[in-house]
């Protein structure tokens, strides 16, 4: 119990060390959506120091997968965003635009929110550094549905990078990976969370296993009805031509497209 007391409490501080940085960055450039470049560096953050504390291979690895997956996924915010303002997201979240709002709004209903997430999340890596290797295979398994998990969130984001720069793209991205699912950048993500959770804690034991499971469901249910999938379909579905897309194409698990006429 004392260990993962300290290591919670250090996991715990990591989280909130990173978000008070981001939000000074926040007030400083006027939106608080610098906070999804700064989700995956406050996750690293939190492996390094259960890696740090643990001291175990188990643990440098998991700092490996969340390392790649955290420095892949700030930078394509990172280009992604640098250009725009505020994401509506937020908008929505704060009631309005930062500067309107103030910093007190930010903190309780944005910056509060993500670094217990964050917390809630590295839950695996905090399983490993406490509880230790059990099972060596898991480890292996979990690296390889992380694996699967990056490859396709890559592709994805590869295609629809390629769909937008095509002067001659029609309405809906249907191509690729986009024929089979239609949010498979998503269903990537949930992968490569499933992995870690293998290799951190189901790899630690069942107790661990169980104690960290919340971790990836709670990442799922985010990326399927929170803040991702099922967020996004609100606006798509009145693109032209996006429901018949829809009525065809799985939403997240790819699967081979219904063909013309099938029942749903």
């Amino acid at each position: 119990m004392p260990d993962f007391l300290l290591v919670a409490g250090l996991s715990l501080a990591a989280a909130v060390v990173v978000m008070t940085v981001t939000a000074l960055v926040a007030a400083r450039v006027g939106r608080v959506s610098v906070v999804d470049t700064a989700w995956g560096i406050a996750l690293l953050v939190v492996a390094l120091a259960c890696a740090a504390f643990s001291g175990t291979w188990q643990s440098w690895v998991l700092v490996v997968l969340v390392g790649v997956w955290a420095g892949r996924l700030s930078s394509h915010i990172f280009t992604r965003s640098r250009s725009h303002g505020e994401d509506p997201r937020y908008l929505a979240v704060l009631g309005g635009p930062l500067p309107e709002v103030g910093m007190g709004v930010a903190v309780r209903r944005v910056f509060l929110v993500q670094g217990a997430a964050v917390w809630l999340v590295s839950l695996p890596l905090q399983a490993a550094a406490v509880a230790g290797l059990d099972w060596s295979w898991a480890v292996w398994l979990g690296v390889a549905v992380w694996v699967v998990g990056v490859v396709v969130e890559a592709v994805g984001d590869a295609q629809l990078a390629a769909y937008k720069r095509d002067p001659d793209r029609g309405p809906v991205m249907d191509r690729g990976l986009w024929s089979w699912s239609r949010h498979p950048n998503y269903f990537g993500d949930a992968c490569l969370w499933w992995g870690i959770w293998l290799a951190g804690g189901l790899a630690s034991g069942w107790l661990a296993g169980l104690a960290s499971l919340l971790s990836p469901v709670a990442m799922t249910v985010w990326l399927v009805w929170i803040t991702g999938a099922r967020l996004l379909e609100r606006t798509m579905m009145k693109r032209p031509g996006y429901p018949e897309y829809a009525a065809r194409t799985s939403m997240f698990v790819p699967l081979p497209p219904k063909r013309p006429g099938a029942v749903p």
